[in-house]
C-alpha cells in the first residue's frame, strides 16, 4: 500500500537505527521531536545552533560549531488516549427500501495507543575551514501507530495503522560574513505503511442476497425475510502495506545582528513517495444459511461457505497510494539576554492542505474500487516561545511552551486514523557539561490535546459502489465519538565535541 501526502501511512538506520513508530506528538503524522535539546524548549531554538541537530531546524546554524561535533538521543513517547463511542452506525444500504442502519455494536477500543515507544535522532558536524561546516542528520520525520482491534464500535473506518518513516539529511553551511550564513541539505526519505480495517461481510453479503431476491420477486419485503433467514453474521479484514524512497531538500538562512541576537528562516520541501504493496482479504470468520442460488451465482460450492463469496468480491491485489509530505516554513530568533538568560521563539507553518484525502488503489480481476480516506486538511501553524538558564558552570536549565493547530476542519473530516486536534506543548530540559568533550541533554515535555469529536462518514457502500455508481472500497460506516488525549515525551541525548 502507499500513502497519500502525509499530514496515511515509517523508520531505520540499518539495524542499529531501528523502525520507530507512535501516534503523532506534532500535527497531523508529524513526529513532534527530531532533537533532546530543541524539545527543552518546545521547540522554539531554531536560530540557538546549539549543536548539529541545527540540520533539521536549520543548516545554516552549522556554521556556528567549530570541530567535529556529535549528536545521539533517543525520546520516548508516551501516549494517553480515551475513544467514548456516541453511536457509531453501519451503512445505511437499505434505507431506500425503508430499513434501518444496523448498529456496529463493539466497544471503545481500550487500549488503542501504544503504552511506550522510542524513536531515534544522529547527528554530526564538520567544520571544513572558516567558510564551510558539513553535517549529516537521521531522525524520524512522520510516524503513527494505532490498534483498536477488531471489535471496536469504528472497526469498519479502521482496525490499526502503522506509519513509520526515516530520513537521511546531508547538509552544508555557508559562512557568507561575520553577520550572514546559509545552509543546504538533501533528504532521502523512506516511509513504510500498513493500515487494516474490518470489512462488513455481513452486510455485503446481505446486500447481495437482498438484491439478488428483490430482482427475482421485485418484493422488498420478500427479500428483507430471506436477509433475516439467511443469519449471515461476521467481520472480513482487510490489510493494504506498502513503502517507498522519496527525496527532498532544505535550506536556512541565519543573520546576526550583533553578539547576542540572531535570526534564522528556514524551508524544508515536501517529498514525493508512491508506497507500493498489496491488499490482503480475509472471511474466515463469516458464517450464514445463504441459499444455494446465491452459491450457484456466485460460482462456487455450499461447502466453502458464505465468505468464499466475499472472497469474490474482494480478491488480493497489487496496490499503490501516492503521498506528498507537507513543506514546511519557518522564522525564528535568539536572544542572549544577559549572561544567565537566553530567550528564543519560533513560528512555523505546515502546508498540510497538500492531504485533500488518500486514494488507496487496487489492482485486480475482478477489478475493485479505490480505498478513500478523505481528511481535506487545512494549513497549519505553531508558535514556540523558550528559554535557557545558565544554572553554574555545569548546569543549563532550558524551558519552553508552544501552541500548535491541528490540521483537521471538521468533526467530520477527522479520521479514527489521526484523531487529531489543537494542543499546547509544556517542555522543561536541561544541559549537563560532563567536561569539555562531553554533555548530556535531558527534556520532558506535557501536550494536552483539546477534545476531539469525530463523525467521520465512508461514502462507499458494503456493495462496493458511490452513489454516482462508481466502483469503490468500503462500508459506508459512520464513527461517531469524543477523544480524549494527552501525550508525554521524555528525551535522553549525549553530546561530543572532537
Amino acid at each position: 500500500m502507499k500513502l497519500k501526502h502525509l499530514s496515511l501511512s515509517v523508520m531505520i538506520m540499518g539495524t542499529a537505527f531501528g523502525l520507530a513508530s507512535t501516534q503523532a506528538a506534532a500535527s497531523g503524522y508529524q513526529f513532534g521531536s527530531q532533537s533532546v535539546s530543541g524539545q527543552g524548549t518546545a521547540h522554539a531554538n531554531g536560530a540557538e545552533a546549539a549543536d548539529p541537530s541545527t540540520i533539521f531546524t536549520n543548516p545554516a546554524g552549522l556554521s556556528r560549531l567549530d570541530g567535529t561535533q556529535l549528536v545521539i538521543g533517543t525520546t520516548l513517547v508516551v501516549p494517553h488516549s480515551e475513544y467514548t463511542d456516541s453511536g457509531s452506525t453501519n451503512s445505511n444500504y437499505f434505507a431506500k427500501y425503508g430499513l434501518p442502519a444496523r448498529q456496529t455494536g463493539g466497544g471503545n477500543g481500550d487500549g488503542f495507543a501504544p503504552s511506550v515507544v522510542a524513536a531515534p535522532t544522529f547527528y554530526l558536524s564538520h567544520k571544513i575551514n572558516d567558510k564551510f561546516t558539513a553535517g549529516i542528520g537521521l531522525f524520524v520525520p512522520y510516524g503513527a501507530k494505532l490498534d483498536y482491534g477488531s471489535t471496536w464500535a469504528g472497526r469498519y473506518s479502521l482496525k490499526s495503522i502503522d506509519l513509520q518513516s526515516f530520513n537521511i539529511n546531508p547538509s552544508i553551511s555557508l559562512k557568507l560574513d561575520e553577520r550572514q550564513s546559509i545552509g543546504f541539505g538533501v533528504s532521502a526519505q523512506y516511509m513504510k505503511a500498513s493500515l487494516e480495517k474490518m470489512t462488513d461481510a455481513t452486510s455485503g453479503l446481505n446486500a447481495l442476497l437482498f438484491s439478488s431476491i428483490y430482482k427475482a420477486t421485485g418484493s422488498a419485503a420478500q427479500a428483507a425475510q430471506a436477509v433475516a433467514a439467511a443469519g449471515i453474521n461476521g467481520d472480513g479484514v482487510a490489510k493494504v502495506e506498502g513503502d517507498d524512497w522519496g527525496f527532498g531538500w532544505n535550506i536556512g538562512y541565519m543573520f546576526q545582528l550583533n553578539d547576542n541576537t540572531r535570526f534564522g528562516l528556514a524551508y524544508r520541501s515536501s517529498v514525493k513517495q508512491s508506497l507500493s504493496g498489496n491488499s490482503t482479504w480475509t472471511f474466515n470468520g463469516v458464517t450464514g444459511n445463504v441459499p444455494a442460488s446465491i452459491y450457484a451465482l456466485a460460482g462456487v460450492s455450499p461447502s466453502s461457505g458464505p465468505g468464499a463469496i466475499a472472497k469474490l468480491q474482494r480478491p488480493d491485489a497489487s496496490a499503490s497510494v501516492d503521498v506528498t509530505t507537507p513543506e514546511t516554513a519557518s522564522a525564528n530568533f535568539f536572544h542572549q539576554l544577559n549572561p544567565t538568560v537566553a530567550l528564543m521563539g519560533d513560528v512555523t507553518w505546515v502546508r498540510n492542505s497538500r492531504l485533500q484525502q488518500l486514494d488507496i488503489k487496487q489492482f485486480s480481476s475482478p477489478a475493485q474500487g479505490d480505498l478513500v480516506l478523505h481528511q481535506n486538511w487545512k494549513d497549519t501553524w505553531r508558535v514556540s516561545f523558550g528559554g535557557n538558564y545558565q544554572l553554574n558552570d555545569s548546569w543549563m536549565l532550558r524551558s519552553g511552551v508552544a501552541w500548535e493547530q491541528s490540521p483537521v476542519q471538521s468533526d467530520d473530516q477527522r479520521h479514527p486514523a489521526i484523531p487529531d486536534s489543537d494542543r499546547i506543548w509544556l517542555s522543561f530540559g536541561a544541559n549537563y557539561k560532563i567536561n569539555k568533550q562531553s554533555s548530556i541533554d535531558l527534556a520532558y515535555s506535557f501536550i494536552d490535546f483539546k477534545n476531539a469529536n469525530v463523525n467521520y462518514t465512508d461514502s462507499c457502500n458494503p456493495s462496493g459502489t458511490m452513489a454516482n455508481g462508481a466502483l469503490c472500497t468500503g462500508n459506508g460506516e459512520t464513527t461517531k465519538g469524543t477523544y480524549k488525549t494527552y501525550l508525554q515525551l521524555i528525551g535522553l541525548q549525549y553530546n561530543y565535541r572532537f
